[in-house]
């Protein structure tokens, strides 16, 4: 199950939106970003309709996932790697441990992996006497701050250069600088050092292809490469649910990822990762490893009504445009997955009860799916966590839940949300909302707006 913490999602929201630091820096994020991503999406010679195909491929890849795996598998295991299936997080966790401790590991060199922050592999591995050092320059600073990334591919934004000035002046013992350049140079000397002493690397997988039985590493900073080059030993962490069937397939999708993501015809660096060194080659590692992470997807995947959201490829576009997200940035989700795809991810790996708020929090302004480079209908499924919430769900373990949530100035929660035309809170039967919702440029010219303050009893509200 994924560990989450999201019983402080409305103090934390309103900190956030009452933090003018983090107010500017998310606003110029996505004022960069969301407009970037959608222009470099029309730019495709296919243009926008490449992601209808997306869709297809993504959803023709979860209807087969079990062969696909399968044959991942093997083809890795041909090319001399290991695969390990895991079950839950204790599983990928304990199998990674057990082969850092056969190769007397004590120091890892990470890549950017939001698996590996949906399991807490940093701790356990620290908790065993391994040093973990995180390469990816946005996951370097967190790690420094003793803090959890707030956006998926960005996960410093929350913070001020000035800010990181002061955090490198206390843990590298540096003179003062605010000077992105000299900031990274700084870093880049440190992590130099570890790179050439790890014993062991780790990264994620944005995406693998069965047919020729590779993952797939993107970045800009090049720092996967060497996590996954020059320790003797690489291990790489997937979902279950990222792969492709063929490498046409696999292409295409990469093509979307890297324009959604951060608004790139492609990234600086894309390394196909399959196995270990062979003879010929004069880098690599000796041991290959791949963990393929289920931890409640099987779940998923079984249900017909929730089975879209594996199509995702963490690309952060729909974090980049919704109006939620640029109000109350990512740590009020209490998980290492924000925005519509955690709103709707986080509820169903954690439990719905669990992590309510996030599904109940978003406006249902539909920027998210006009965004996602594989036409995801979050919408859809928020709506559908919201209609379990109203009417219990015994077969998920869903309680109903009675009471409107909502935080407790409307001026807070309303500003900023100049993308959508309707904002709905709280539980409300599935029909109610879809009566009132409004998608982008259509629907009526009047639409009202009812902001609920305080926890009311849903049913004794009269209209």
């Amino acid at each position: 199950m994924l560990a989450v913490d999201c019983n402080k999602y409305r103090v934390t929201a309103q900190k956030a939106i009452r933090d003018p630091v983090l107010q500017n820096a998310l606003t110029n994020f996505q004022n960069l970003l969301g407009k970037g991503g959608a222009e470099a999406i029309r730019e495709l010679p296919e243009g926008p309709q490449l992601r209808l195909k997306g869709h297809a491929i993504r959803k023709k890849a979860i209807a087969h996932l079990d062969i696909l795996l399968e044959t991942l598998a093997a083809n890795i295991r041909k090319n001399g790697g290991h695969v390990f299936f895991a079950s839950d997080a204790t599983a990928a966790v304990n199998y990674c441990i057990k082969v850092a401790q056969r190769h007397q590991v004590r120091l890892v060199v990470k890549g950017k992996s939001m698996v590996t922050e949906e399991i807490g592999l940093n701790r356990a591995l620290s908790a065993v006497g391994i040093e973990t050092v995180e390469t990816d320059l946005g996951e370097y600073i967190i790690q420094l701050a003793n803090e959890n990334p707030s956006h998926i591919i960005a996960p410093a934004i929350h913070k001020t250069r000035e800010q990181v000035g002061r955090l490198f002046t206390e843990k590298l013992n540096i003179p003062y600088t605010n000077n992105p350049s000299a900031l990274t140079m700084a870093a880049r000397k440190v992590l130099r050092t570890k790179f050439l002493a790890a014993d062991m690397g780790i990264s994620g997988c944005n995406l693998a292809c069965a047919a020729t039985g590779h993952i797939t590493t993107v970045s800009n900073e090049g720092n996967i490469r060497m996590a996954t080059t020059l320790p003797r030993v690489t291990m790489a962490f997937m979902g279950m649910e990222r792969v492709a069937a063929t490498l046409t397939d696999h292409h295409t999708l990469l093509r979307l990822l890297t324009r959604a993501a951060a608004a790139q015809k492609m990234a600086g660096y894309i390394s196909y990762i399959g196995g270990p060194a062979s003879s010929e080659q004069a880098d690599g590692p000796e041991a290959f490893h791949l963990v393929i992470l289920d931890n409640g997807r099987s779940r998923i995947l079984a249900d017909k009504t929730f089975r879209e959201i594996l199509y995702c490829v963490r690309c952060a576009a729909c974090l980049n445009v919704c109006p939620v997200y640029g109000k109350i940035g990512g740590h009020a989700y209490g998980s290492p997955y924000s925005g519509p795809i955690g709103a709707v991810v986080t509820p169903l790996l954690a439990g719905i009860n669990r992590a309510h708020h996030l599904c109940q929090g978003e406006t249902l302004c539909g920027a998210c799916r006009q965004a996602c480079p594989v036409d995801i209908n979050i919408p859809r499924m928020l709506l559908a966590l919201r209609s379990k919430l109203a009417q219990g769900d015994p077969a998920g373990n869903t309680k109903p839940k009675q009471h409107a949530i909502l935080g407790s100035d409307p001026r807070h929660v309303c500003e900023g949300l100049t993308n959508c035309m309707s904002f709905i809170t709280g539980p409300s039967r599935t029909r109610d909302i879809e009566g009132v919702m409004v998608f982008g440029a259509h629907g009526p010219r009047e639409v009202y707006l009812f902001v609920i303050t305080g926890d009311i009893i849903s049913d004794d509200l009269n209209f």
